[in-house]
């Protein structure tokens, strides 16, 4: 009895194969027990893969936001910089250079470049009466516009569009003008809406108005955009002419390119105001023409836009900073608009830089 119990236990350490072979039984077991370390293994691998890539993420997440946060300060130094020097030419206006041998900075979008002791900046100050106020523009006043598309390279037809459609998109009734848009465009597109029957508060909004399209209104790396030359908060619908871009006063009903270069030149000269007695020298028999499109007031309204930046030619990594101020007497000054960051290309197509 004991021998055949020991046969039938030497018996089951094997099994039968199919093609007639014996094989221990203990290893199947070992063959199941390997494949489940081999799964464990590559889970744990997977796993630590995972965690490497998401600590790569996040140490690189925090070197990025530590350069932009860099950037960012960066500009905010320049924005403070911009408007110390827009004070300081108030009180230098009438000098090119001052007692102390410093330059008057310029308003007519010049750009000027910066280095602190962790970085660098580019800021340009913009005075907003030499540009085109579209809340204040009118029918008759809108040639200016319309001539600014066209030199810009705006169809003739898709420019008398957007002007026409900016009047009806700010005007309180519905009457649609030759080219304009009203209520009926603007309800038949697939995500209707209506017209806004008031004045913009931003410009921005103008994505909205028919014919305007983000190039247009941004511009790209080769030109500036409309956005550069237009604003919502000078006083008057006339060109200041002493801080007037050259794309500006070019648009300018029966200006001549001699007379914008004489313009700029006179400028130039001395970099103070000129008033209209010295312009109208200066252009000759044309400044009739031109007189009732045209100013010479002072402004204190000022559009800054500064770019930081850490690494000396990385300005394309650079943060951007837009603010419009109004200055309120000698030493105040009021925020009206604040963006950050801000689509600001015309500084990537600005040519006049002088370093400060």
């Amino acid at each position: 009895m004991v021998k055949r119990a020991k046969q039938v236990t030497e018996r089951n350490k094997y099994e039968i194969r199919k093609d007639g072979f014996q094989v221990a039984a203990s290893g199947r077991e070992s063959g199941i027990a390997l494949l489940i370390v081999l799964w464990i293994t590559a889970v744990l691998i997977v796993i630590a893969l995972s965690f490497s890539v998401m600590a790569r993420t996040e140490i690189f997440s925090t070197i990025t936001f530590k350069e932009q946060m860099i950037n960012k300060y960066l500009a905010e130094a320049g924005l403070q910089k911009a408007i110390m020097e827009i004070f300081y030419r108030n009180t230098n206006k009438n000098n090119q250079v001052t007692f102390g041998g410093e330059e008057v900075y310029c308003t007519d979008g010049t750009l000027y470049y910066g280095e602190m002791s962790n970085g660098y900046y580019k800021i340009s100050i913009d005075d907003e009466s030499g540009k085109i106020n579209i809340n204040i523009m009118t029918d008759s006043s809108g040639i200016i516009l319309n001539n600014l598309l066209v030199n810009m390279g705006v169809e003739k037809k898709t420019a008398d569009t957007i002007v026409d459609s900016i009047l009806d998109w700010k005007d309180t009734d519905n009457l649609t003008r030759l080219s304009g848009a009203e209520d009926d465009y603007y309800m038949s597109l697939s995500d209707s809406y209506k017209a806004k029957n008031a004045n913009f508060d931003n410009l921005e909004e103008l994505l909205l108005v028919k014919g305007v399209t983000a190039e247009i209104l941004y511009g790209n790396e080769e030109k500036p955009g409309l956005i550069n030359f237009i604003t919502l908060y000078s006083s008057t619908d006339k060109i200041n002419i002493n801080t007037a871009s050259t794309e500006v006063l070019k648009a300018i009903p029966f200006i001549s390119d001699n007379d914008v270069q004489q313009i700029i030149n006179f400028r130039k000269a001395d970099n103070t105001k000129k008033d209209g007695t010295n312009i109208q020298s200066a252009l000759g028999g044309n400044y009739a023409k031109i007189s009732q499109y045209i100013s010479t007031s002072d402004s204190n309204i000022f559009a800054i836009e500064v770019l930081g930046y850490k690494e000396k030619n990385a300005d394309k990594k650079g943060y951007p900073i837009k603010s419009i101020i109004m200055v309120e007497g000698s030493d105040r000054y009021r925020i009206l608009y604040y963006q950050s960051p801000a689509n600001i290309t015309s500084m990537k197509t600005q040519s006049k830089l002088r370093n400060i």
